[in-house]
């Protein structure tokens, strides 16, 4: 019961990204991965970051409140991890066997499909943003990213008053938005 609670005082505070809680994780976890991907043709720095990728999939997990961790925390993380060695294995052709013919631990494909398809779209709001051009890319990020209210935004951006701004914002966001979707409809 007392592992149980630790556990769950562990993911909250990995969901709060509270140092202690990462480096305990960490400690308690890396040395069976290492172990996974060294005897399994890897390396140290292969090690590092497929656990890397597994903390970032219980980071963003333990965020939401709908997450139910139903194993260890060891368990979760060493799925994750496995799956991930053994997919860049297959890609690099240094393992034959189908990934998903493989008895899985903990069923963790969901949660790596959807980090995949995550990240791919971060990549691509990334550049969309990146190709936005100014002053749209740094209203949007004194907005969304700084947290700044339409009045500190139209005083720094020159506008006569927060309407204006407001207004300049929403025009920005339809700019972002549709360069967003024209890469993202052809897959870039």
């Amino acid at each position: 019961m007392k592992a149980e609670i630790n556990e769950q005082v562990l993911l909250k505070g990995l969901a709060k990204s509270d140092a202690k809680a990462i480096e305990t994780i960490y400690k308690s976890n890396f040395n069976m991965v290492q172990s996974f991907v060294v005897n399994n043709n890897g390396t140290y720095d292969d090690a590092r970051d497929i656990f890397q990728e597994a903390m970032i999939v219980l980071y963003e997990n333990a965020k939401t409140d709908s997450f139910v961790l139903t194993c260890q925390i060891k368990t979760y993380l060493y799925s994750i991890c496995r799956r991930l060695w053994l997919k860049r294995l297959q890609h690099l052709n240094r393992y034959s066997t189908q990934v998903e013919s493989l008895e899985e631990t903990v069923a963790v494909e969901e949660d790596l499909e959807y980090q995949e398809k995550l990240s791919a779209d971060f990549a691509i709001m990334e550049r969309a943003l990146g190709s936005l051009g100014e002053p749209c890319r740094s209203l949007l990020e004194a907005y969304y990213l700084q947290k700044k209210d339409m009045t500190d935004i139209a005083t720094t951006f020159g506008y006569t008053n927060a309407d204006n701004a407001k207004n300049q914002k929403y025009k920005c966001l339809l700019r972002l938005k549709k360069l967003f979707f024209s890469q993202y409809n052809i897959g870039e």
